[in-house]
């Protein structure tokens, strides 16, 4: 439980907590709200040997396994969705052997952490029967329930070293608001042993609780004030996804492992001292105005999608 009174520290200072090695749950998911800003860091100050467990992600892990951070991929879905389709480092790392896949299925981390969070061994599941889910974790067990000789599989706790999380607002003590699905975020944030997190706005207490705690203090070890820290997701309503520099992304990955450090990595992570350079590197205030007014009419969201 963290009980300071003020949590807040800078991005160097927060990502700093993640040491190699790790099992790193990613909050957000697909291309919305994932703490962008702080993984670029974390390439930043070389962290490797990651495993990574979550639900549907996508440039977020694709990131990480193009800067060889990661040994161990337990998500359910890395990809692009129907925009660009696959997540082109994942493949390669995972194709490769770089990355050991232990692919999981959204229900399983779901019962994993529940199971952590009331202090169980394990959780019943019915949802990967049938599949080879079992042939990818042998820890994975299987019995015949005692009331109704029903065949169940058995699931272990799941307690990730760190949860990394890029909510909307923070108050200084560390009291997290989220507008719209929290997706597995509030799970992570009770299971893991450690809970960092990027907001959008630190703000007093008293508008926090008006906003209402979607995390409560006492789970989470410490906050970055970083604005447009999500970014080329979405942090909706705030701003959209970057199709266009998710496309740049894309096309430098496409390309190949040499292509990816050298259009990419280089020029937006390695080249970037911090946060600040990062968003003029992407087209600074200019750019990111034209994201927050997706919601000003129809034909200004479809621009942002052409």
């Amino acid at each position: 439980m963290y009980t300071q009174n003020d949590k807040r520290c800078s991005l160097t200072e927060l990502v700093a907590q993640i040491q190699n090695g790790d099992c790193l749950a990613i909050g957000g998911g697909l291309s919305w709200r994932e703490p962008m800003a702080a993984l670029r860091e974390l390439v930043r100050q070389n962290i490797k040997d990651l495993k990574l467990v979550g639900s549907a992600h996508g440039i977020d892990v694709d990131l990480l396994c193009g800067a060889g951070s990661v040994t161990v991929s337990a998500e359910s879905y890395v990809g692009f969705e129907q925009d660009f389709g696959m997540a082109l480092n994942y493949r390669r790392a995972c194709e490769s052997g770089t990355v050991k896949v232990e692919d999981n299925c959204c229900y399983t981390l779901v019962q994993q952490l529940r199971a952590a969070i009331q202090g169980l061994p394990f959780m019943p599941i019915r949802s990967v029967q049938g599949t080879d889910f079992l042939k990818l974790h042998p820890e994975f067990k299987t019995m015949a329930c005692p009331f109704t000789g029903e065949q169940l599989v058995l699931v272990p706790a799941l307690k990730p070293d760190v949860a990394l999380i890029h909510a909307h607002y923070a108050d200084q003590h560390g009291n997290l608001h989220i507008d719209g699905p929290p997706v597995a975020d509030v799970l992570f944030a009770k299971a893991s042993k450690k809970v960092l997190v990027t907001v959008e706005e630190v703000i007093p207490h008293d508008e926090l609780a008006k906003k209402g705690v979607t995390i409560p203090y006492f789970y989470v070890t410490g906050v970055c004030e970083t604005p447009y820290g999500a970014h080329p997701t979405s942090c909706y309503p705030r701003y959209a996804y970057d199709r266009e520099h998710t496309a740049c992304y894309y096309q430098a990955a496409k390309q190949g492992v040499d292509s990816f450090h050298q259009n990419y990595l280089t020029p937006f992570v390695y080249g970037c001292e911090d946060h600040d350079a990062y968003l003029t590197a992407v087209g600074g205030k200019a750019r990111l105005a034209c994201l927050e007014q997706w919601d000003q009419s129809t034909e200004k969201w479809m621009q942002l999608y052409e």
